[in-house]
């Protein structure tokens, strides 16, 4: 699954050994083939909701595809369904039913991908990926490739103005911080506690957290530095994409509710579907700025877009998706 190389963009420079590659690579986007077209992945890393991690389904997903796909075309887009986890969550209607536990992926299980041929053109090849558990379908993707093809129409927004990474707090330093403030409320600490950040196999450096006074009037937006943690190469640029579908979807949905948290508790909250364009070559092992911002939320679902930039401010991927978010009011506590 190899590509040419991506430049070197500046974003660092003395690379670790080889042996200190990515846990992304080496475990949770290495499928074992299991006949032509049909590869098993294993589970590296659950969210607190004890469900399978949707990006590493897509990134999974994303490895199968370009299994059956020729060195020279590159990646460029995919459009998703989490159809197993939504469309069965969906019994739980009533604001005082629990969400129901056997409706999301299972982690104690591996999943089967079963890759579709289902065009290859001149110009443009697809192929379609369908995730297996308990011998039902939890998920479906369209893959597009495309040959290389050089073009005079060209442009892109503007890439945010903010800190470097190597000025910001990584999430953990982060987190402590918070917990460590006497004037936390409850509810928060509670939150924080529950954010497993040192299982992640990413880093994450957020861009102008809100202090504690002002987590209350947060705009849906938010940005950070990510990057995996480990070493992965400059030589396969498919396999970053892989690596950044992983990324894409980590907090990614969570944007949506920001500006609701204090007045409502988030019950329920999983991914509809999921695409992402890429649009130039990178490295996932070097720090990019994810910009996340969700223009609207409505009928207990919300919609949020991203970008992932390089540093030297060329726009390398966006990321669009549609999720469930079901919430109960918070009740404030009597003094009396």
């Amino acid at each position: 699954m190899s590509s040419p190389q991506a430049p070197e963009d500046g974003q660092g420079s003395g690379d670790p050994p080889g042996d200190l590659r990515s846990v992304l690579v080496t475990s949770v986007l290495n499928l074992e083939p299991l006949d032509e077209d049909l590869f098993r992945g294993r589970n590296y890393w659950a969210p607190t909701t004890r469900r399978l991690f949707g990006g590493q389904i897509v990134g999974q997903a994303l490895v199968a595809a370009a299994k059956s796909v020729s060195e020279d075309v590159h990646m460029h887009s995919l459009h998703c369904y989490f159809v197993r986890e939504v469309f069965k969550c969906m019994r739980s209607r009533h604001p005082s039913e629990q969400p129901s536990r056997v409706c999301a992926g299972d982690p104690k299980v591996p999943v089967l991908y079963q890759v579709e041929r289902t065009r290859t053109g001149a110009s443009f090849s697809v192929r379609s990926v369908k995730a297996v558990q308990h011998g039902k379908a939890i998920f479906i993707c369209q893959v597009s490739f495309q040959q290389a093809q050089p073009s005079p129409m060209q442009h892109q927004f503007s890439m945010p103005t903010v800190p470097p990474p190597e000025e910001l707090l990584d999430s953990e330093t982060l987190i402590d911080q918070y917990l460590r403030d006497p004037n936390l409320q409850e509810k928060y600490r509670v939150g924080l506690n529950r954010i497993p950040a040192r299982e992640v196999p990413i880093e994450i450096k957020p861009v102008n957290p809100p202090p504690l006074n002002q987590l209350q009037s947060m705009e849906p937006k938010q940005m950070f530095w990510v990057r995996a943690r480990g070493y992965i190469g400059e030589g396969d640029i498919k396999m970053h994409c892989c690596v950044a579908a992983y990324i894409s979807d980590y907090a990614f949905l969570g944007t949506a509710a920001l500006p609701h948290r204090w007045q409502h508790k988030v019950r329920f909250m999983v991914s509809l579907d999921h695409s992402m364009w890429f649009h130039a070559p990178f490295r996932a092992d070097h720090w990019m700025l994810y910009e996340c911002e969700s223009p609207w939320a409505g009928g207990s679902r919300g919609l949020v877009q991203g970008r992932l930039w390089r540093r030297d401010g060329v726009l390398a991927v966006s990321c669009a998706q549609e999720g469930v978010i079901r919430v109960n009011p918070r009740v404030s506590k009597s003094k009396l």
